[in-house]
């Protein structure tokens, strides 16, 4: 393994590339195994517009970091490998949704694509015809941090989730096969009722159906789904290390991360002294379904609680009744008052839970702190 040094020497005396290198400051200090060393420009290119445009370097760290390191080592065989594959997840998953909200324009391809031409414009052209020498080295720089930024616009356009909603399992990175494993286990709906405008929909995976079933945000959804394939994922590459084309998700993997997932909420029922709603059923080919679901309704209330997440204990009330209502429609309970199936008491309408639970629910802390 080797170490990059200033001046572009190696060594050999150490086991990681530092990208911390002198000249180019960074704020958080990375390490890449040297098996992966092809990664290096992008997390470096990363770094360097952080400052600029998040969502950029968040672009570059994905496409760049995460999906090139898979197809590099997809089997994390290489020194140090696994563990850097799931801190670089881990942050990945933190910084997703802030780089999400403060993007510019309408969707990634859109944001690298004016960022790519702008710094193109900014300091290639302009430093074209230079004859300065110290303008030629900022010159040939740019050029390799253009050629990163081309890259990455390449793997942009042609995304891993698709515009309408939807993993498209012929990408690159889903050829991954604990990210395979992840997409798949989300796809099985099977039993599950489906509101009688989504009957016909072939395509749709369990936190669709819980979109129809809550009335969660369409963006939301998206953006979950990914959360909870790459926690999913990491877990799996944490945790396992036998390789398949296509593996199944891992039961010990799944309740690891349930558990991890559920630990507040398990506590906040315990002083309450109340039972969960984590019941799970009976037949044992709908158990897995059934922890995916209560995973994806917990991650989709975190997703749209807004400044309610500084509320743990409120998250954990909207879960336990949501869940509960969640266990009454799969169960098949049936309404005394109407005869007909139980549905979510609010739900059924777009962005119902936005309109009809988290809004009324600020505006009553609003009131209450006007008052104070």
């Amino acid at each position: 393994m080797v170490a990059l040094l200033p001046g572009g020497m190696a060594s050999s005396s150490s086991p990681i590339i530092d990208l911390e290198v002198v000249g180019e400051p960074i704020s958080v200090s990375e390490v890449v195994p040297s098996s992966l060393v092809e990664i290096v420009p992008f997390l470096r290119v990363a770094n360097e517009v952080e400052a600029i445009n998040p969502r950029v370097a968040y672009l570059c760290r994905f496409h760049g970091g995460f999906e090139k390191a898979h197809r590099l080592d997809p089997l994390s065989n290489g020194r140090g490998v696994r563990q850097f594959k799931v801190e670089l997840l881990q942050r990945l998953q933190r910084e997703n949704d802030p780089t999400l909200k403060g993007r510019v324009e309408q969707s990634d391809a859109d944001e690298i694509k004016n960022f790519y031409h702008e710094y193109y414009r900014m300091y290639i052209q302009a430093l074209q015809n230079t004859a300065d020498k110290v303008e030629r080295a900022q010159l040939t720089k740019a050029y390799q941090t253009a050629a990163v930024l081309f890259e990455v616009l390449k793997a942009v356009d042609q995304p891993i989730f698709e515009t309408h909603n939807q993993v498209d399992p012929d990408t690159s990175i889903m050829q991954c096969p604990k990210i395979h494993a992840a997409y798949d286990a989300l796809r099985d709906t099977k039993g599950l009722p489906w509101p009688k405008h989504h009957e016909n929909n072939a395509h749709g995976d369990l936190l669709e159906w819980l979109q129809a079933m809550f009335g969660f945000q369409k963006d939301n959804v998206s953006n979950q789904r990914e959360h909870l394939i790459l926690l999913l994922a990491s877990m799996h590459i944490r945790q396992t290390s036998k390789h398949e084309q296509q593996p199944m998700l891992d039961d010990h993997v799944l309740d690891t991360a349930r558990n991890k997932l559920f630990k507040n909420y398990k506590r906040w029922c315990k002083h309450l002294g109340r039972k969960t709603s984590l019941w799970l059923p009976t037949i044992q080919q709908q158990v897995q379904q059934r922890k995916l679901l209560h995973m994806g309704l917990y991650l989709l209330i975190w997703g749209e609680a807004a400044n309610l997440r500084f509320m743990p204990e409120c998250l954990c009330y909207l879960y336990h009744h949501m869940a509960f209502e969640l266990y009454g429609v799969l169960s098949g309970n049936v309404s005394p008052s109407t005869g007909e199936n139980v549905r979510p008491f609010y739900g059924g309408e777009e962005e119902a839970f936005l309109k009809k639970v988290v809004n009324p629910i600020s505006k009553i802390i609003e009131m209450v702190h006007f008052f104070i």
